[in-house]
């Protein structure tokens, strides 16, 4: 069971070599207005690019283009950037590092914006770590950024607004009032809605990128699996009582809740899989016999992340940390009272497969766990490897 852990961790260090890049039909267009269909290293950017990697087929050695190259890049049916010279304020948005200044402070940049609606109105995104500005234009008019900036008023936070007045100057239309306008946050999908709406209502055809983009960022998952547990238990003060109980497979389910992290080509997730476990085992010692019944809910939170094969098949690793609640659980001893199985904590590493997140399977190990930590002269050590089989319901 000790070699479960290296061999694992192996794994995980040298599965990067054998996991594809993959790269998605795409285009950009260059300086002289000539347009490429190519195949884009689609990284799913959570900050807007500096520059994109691209190959002109499956076959060619990838290349790199930036900002000051070409005019613009996208997937098809995904995502557009465009390169634009723009003023941008980049004032400090932390409460700690507010200025006292109202006014944004631009300076000139050439930035890939982030196509988020086109159409008469259009509507960007600039985002690079916790700096996140929206820029719009009309009419094939000069990209502006939309307005918005706190700052330090009296020792309190307030607030300049102004992309509401430019809303409002530019985007009238008879779906919305004043009012509607002065209570749009600065917010992605408030705006996104708002500039959808007005092209609706001009009656201008237009592309919604987010909605193109949309994916799936929960999953819930069905998860039996077969254990493969063992005990050991070990007295300080008497050697007699120490034993250590026979390997034993058995059946267990789980739920696993798992959230992918809306970036990064949903390459990262947070999972959370409550999962029961029954263990039960009979050692027949020199002078008495002695018997476990562990019942247990265990509660792993962790992180996983995956390689990408292909389009329909995925290999993934996650590590995790486990909160286990015993419940009336015992070990009995004919000469001695019973002793308590306690509640827990330990670790789970794991690796596994995924076919077009519907099907998968899962090797995990778990170190091992202290089940009689109220016991002081008593020692525990319970281990457990699982093969886990999954089916996503949604």
């Amino acid at each position: 069971m000790k070699k479960i852990l290296p061999i694992i961790l192996v794994s995980i260090l040298s599965i990067n070599c054998f996991s594809q890049i993959i790269y998605e039909k795409g285009y950009y267009i260059n300086n002289a207005d000539q347009k490429v269909n190519c195949l884009i290293k689609n990284k799913d950017w959570k900050n807007n690019p500096i520059e994109f990697e691209y190959k002109l087929s499956e076959n060619d050695d990838s290349k790199k283009l930036g900002r000051q190259s070409v005019k613009e890049f996208g997937i098809y049916n995904r995502s557009r950037y465009i390169s634009s010279t723009v003023d941008i304020d980049r004032s400090n948005d932390d409460v700690n590092n507010l200025s006292s200044e109202r006014n944004p402070t631009f300076e000139k940049e050439e930035l890939f914006l982030k196509v988020l609606v086109e159409g008469r109105a259009n509507l960007y995104l600039y985002k690079q770590r916790n700096l996140v500005r929206f820029f719009y234009s009309k009419d094939d008019s000069k990209i502006d950024q939309l307005v918005y900036k706190s700052y330090l008023s009296n020792n309190r936070v307030a607030e300049n607004n102004a992309f509401k007045s430019q809303l409002w100057s530019n985007l009238k239309c008879q779906k919305f009032s004043f009012i509607d306008i002065s209570k749009i946050n600065h917010d992605k999908i408030e705006l996104v809605n708002l500039f959808v709406v007005y092209n609706q209502c001009v009656n201008s055809e237009f592309v919604n990128f987010e909605e193109k983009d949309k994916k799936d960022l929960f999953n819930l998952t069905f998860r039996p699996r077969i254990n493969s547990s063992s005990l050991s238990i070990e007295n300080f003060a008497s050697k007699s009582s120490s034993t250590d109980f026979d390997r034993s497979m058995d059946l267990g389910m789980g739920i696993e809740a798992e959230f992918i992290m809306p970036f990064n080509n949903g390459k990262w997730s947070v999972i959370i899989e409550p999962t029961y476990l029954h263990y039960k085992s009979e050692k027949e010692l020199k002078t008495q016999d002695v018997v476990t019944d562990y019942k247990s809910i265990e509660l792993p939170i962790g992180i996983r992340h995956y390689f990408f094969i292909n389009t329909n098949s995925k290999i993934f690793i996650n590590g995790s940390y486990s909160f286990n609640f015993a419940g009336d659980s015992k070990i009995v001893f004919e000469s001695i009272r019973e002793l308590d199985i306690a509640y827990s904590t330990n670790l789970g590493f794991g690796m596994g497969y995924k076919y077009k997140d519907k099907v998968g399977v899962e090797l995990r190990y778990q170190t091992p766990r202290e089940l009689l930590i109220e016991y002081g002269q008593w020692n525990s050590d319970f281990n457990k490897i699982s093969m886990i089989f999954g089916y996503s319901i949604f």
